[in-house]
């Protein structure tokens, strides 16, 4: 999978559920150094049996420009790379973005209500479904607009760009025909902070700008503290102050979830930490070794640290987002790991 020039292009790369071409990006994405391949994919909806999750999904986009060094979806992106034939390095899943150009189409030709049984359909939940290449290819508008022939299904959307309220119009018709919920994804209110772990991302503010206007719109919306980054971002003092922006937002909720390094997110988040923040180096390969998850420690203090600002700030419960909560004691460690 080479990069080409301006008037050239690869030949279509066939696999078994898909067929890639790679194309020139429009020229302000090209200077940037970003690539788009066009992803015709025979089917788009993820089922909880394929990703091991409570709900289905769809991802416009593999591979995300905002670059987060965290972003468990760098597996998900080396894997559709490798299963084309071709090869990615670290940097590829911030500079070749996958496109699905047919995806709304798909969408209806695939969606039968009745296979969902009733669980959650989840736009963005690998890459962000309106990173920069939406406001060209328009795909997660396209999406939405499919969406629209249907009633009476359970939708989720989760962004971190506050382009979503491009599309407010339709978010407010999906929300008369479906039961619609949309997570503003945020980790950290300090802008400099964001900056450090993603590269690309809306700053903070733009984010709950965003949140604040869907709300005053009726739409059911929330922050995701996602993810909460051990001994960076979970310390009682930050996460309250997310809380109380949420709340200022309007926010209908707030859920969050402890950082998760696959194989791809660790070979780019881990020296990317050494660098930035070296005195958690041995600590992050000591706590990560052998596994993806903070352990069940961590993730129960997590846990409880949420659930008692949840109660300080007034927000449901957020069994219907995640899952019921740990039960225990409250925690007021300033860190966890």
């Amino acid at each position: 999978m080479a990069e080409v020039g301006p008037s050239k292009q690869l030949p279509l790369i066939q696999s078994d559920r898909q067929t890639v071409r790679l194309s020139d990006a429009v020229l302000d994405e090209r200077l940037r150094g970003t690539r788009f391949v066009s992803l015709a994919a025979k089917r788009v909806l993820n089922p909880p049996s394929a990703t091991g999750m409570d709900y289905w999904s769809l991802n416009p986009y593999v591979g995300c420009e905002f670059g987060c060094t965290y972003c468990y979806a760098r597996d998900t992106h080396r894997y559709t790379i490798e299963r084309l034939g071709g090869q990615a390095d670290q940097m590829d899943f911030e500079r070749r973005i996958l496109i699905k150009p047919d995806v709304a189409d798909a969408l209806t030709r695939t969606l039968d209500p009745a296979k969902l049984a009733g669980a959650p359909l989840v736009i963005g939940t690998a890459t962000d479904p309106y990173q920069p290449a939406e406001r060209r290819f328009r795909l997660t508008r396209g999406v939405l607009q499919a969406l629209l022939g249907w009633r009476g299904l359970r939708l989720g959307l989760i962004t971190k760009s506050p382009l979503v309220t491009r599309d407010l119009d339709l978010l407010r018709r999906l929300a008369d025909q479906h039961e619609l919920s949309v997570d503003i994804s945020l980790a950290t209110l300090d802008a400099r902070l964001a900056r450090r772990l993603e590269l690309r991302s809306p700053v903070p503010a733009a984010r709950l700008r965003a949140l604040a206007r869907l709300t005053a719109a009726g739409i059911n919306a929330g922050l995701m503290l996602a993810p909460v980054i051990p001994c960076v971002t979970d310390g009682r003092t930050a996460l309250d102050a997310l809380f109380r922006a949420a709340k200022e937002a309007g926010a209908r909720h707030v859920v969050g979830s402890a950082l998760r390094l696959g194989p791809a997110a660790r070979r780019r988040f881990l020296p990317h930490l050494a660098r930035e923040f070296p005195e958690l180096a041995e600590r992050y390969a000591r706590h990560y070794a052998g596994r993806q998850t903070a352990d069940r420690a961590y993730r129960e203090a997590l846990s409880r640290r949420l659930r008692s600002l949840r109660r300080k700030y007034g927000f449901t419960s957020e069994e219907r987002h995640r899952g019921a909560a740990v039960a225990g004691p409250p925690d007021d460690q300033t860190q966890l790991l």
